[in-house]
């Protein structure tokens, strides 16, 4: 015997189908924007197939010339961007890094003095621990408004920028002292705010869809031209600072100091960060 159901069942069938499978979506969207949220940053257009080009490593020659002269711009001592976290923040009336000392001082034949030193205004334990390091640019700033007769010029100036919730600060310090050689030392700080821990190189280039290799091989390139370049300038008679193109120091899982903006990563070998020179490379991505 057939059996023929009501077109009132039909439609209950139906409807509970669509219940169904919108309630499917509905649970697989919360599964994974609790797993982008906490524990991955995942472009939604190659989550669902799309093809997606990466904002950073698509430079050219001539911009990554263009920005390799304008660096000593960069350096405005304040956060360009670090609205929208304000959940952060150890002081809701401070910006997310701030300037904790400023000071502009000299006296003749004795020292000057400009410096911007940050604070990073996060209640973390790995931030209290970078602020902990960057006090010794203050240490240092007291040190020479204490001294005679060094004829000692420093200065110390930062950036800071938010950018895919990556907390990136750079500091530099210039000295100058008597007739010793000038230093300049850079140093960064790379933080995760979406998961509140240090975020490394390596994480960055996953988080931007960049490959590893094709970075590696151009800092290779990069510190091979360097080199001709003090090659050429010591056949001249000139002192020059000496690159080692093989050195474990040039290994992305080596590099400590980055800085990341306005959609472009700066890779920075400050060679004073180890001795006494102002010589240094920057690969642009």
């Amino acid at each position: 015997m057939k059996v023929i159901l009501s077109e009132e069942k039909v439609l209950n069938k139906k409807q509970w189908l669509m219940y169904i499978i919108i309630g499917l979506i509905c649970i697989i969207s919360i599964l994974i924007a609790f797993y982008v949220q906490f524990y991955a940053r995942i472009d939604i257009g190659r989550l669902l197939g799309g093809e997606t080009v990466s904002q950073l490593g698509n430079k050219t020659e001539e911009q990554a010339a263009i920005l390799k002269a304008e660096f000593d711009d960069i350096f405005t001592n304040r956060i360009e961007n670090g609205d929208g976290q304000e959940n952060k923040k150890k002081d809701s009336n401070q910006p997310l890094v701030y300037t904790k000392l400023e000071k502009q001082e000299s006296q003749l034949n004795h020292y000057e003095v400009e410096v911007y030193i940050p604070y990073i205004n996060i209640d973390h334990k790995i931030i209290e621990k970078y602020n902990q390091e960057i006090e010794t640019f203050i240490h240092k700033t007291e040190s020479i408004l204490a001294s005679q007769n060094k004829n000692t010029i420093y200065t110390v100036e930062y950036v800071a920028n938010v950018q895919n919730d990556i907390l990136s600060l750079m500091i530099r310090s210039n000295l100058k002292e008597g007739t010793s050689a000038q230093r300049v030392i850079i140093q960064t700080y790379n933080y995760d705010l979406r998961n509140n821990k240090e975020i490394t190189l390596q994480e960055v280039l996953k988080i931007e869809n960049l490959n590893e290799e094709r970075i590696q091989e151009k800092i290779k390139h990069d510190i091979t031209l360097e080199q001709k370049k003090v090659e050429d300038l010591k056949n001249l008679g000139y002192h020059v600072y000496p690159r080692d193109v093989n050195s474990e120091m040039y290994a992305i899982e080596k590099i400590k100091e980055y800085y990341v903006t306005n959609n472009t990563l700066y890779i920075i070998y400050a060679y004073g960060n180890e001795t006494f020179t102002s010589e240094m490379d920057l690969i642009i991505i």
